[in-house]
């Protein structure tokens, strides 16, 4: 009922930028909480960013290198991602957490592939 379009992802150099969008579409009555979460190969998905009512939340590992930020209006959550390192190379997955008709649920983006080389 809700679908989650990521864009953004793609191949970048050590040090540099990328942004991430995921837009949420559906009938939505209310997003509580919008998130991007990572998962390198062979590893567990980690969080990465929350945001929730303004508030926001990240890893340490990014902590002064990501911004999360939501427009509500377009129901859309982006990830700025700055000063990029090898460690980041992941498949980057967006999150929402949707009140619609069926009540609360959480929603998974398909995933979008950040790379970065050195």
């Amino acid at each position: 009922q809700v679908q989650l379009v990521e864009s953004g992802g793609g191949l970048v150099q050590a040090g540099g930028s990328l942004r991430l969008s995921c837009a949420a579409s559906g009938i939505i009555f209310r997003i509580n909480s919008m998130g991007w979460y990572r998962q390198a190969p062979a590893k567990q998905r980690e969080l990465v960013a929350t945001i929730t009512s303004g508030r926001t939340n990240y890893a340490d590992s990014v902590s002064g290198r990501f911004t999360i930020s939501r427009d509500n209006f377009k129901a859309t959550v982006y990830l700025q991602m700055n000063s990029l390192k090898r460690e980041d190379t992941a498949v980057y997955y967006c999150n929402a957490v949707v009140v619609g008709p069926r009540g609360e649920a959480d929603y998974w983006g398909q995933g979008t592939q950040v790379t970065v080389s050195s």
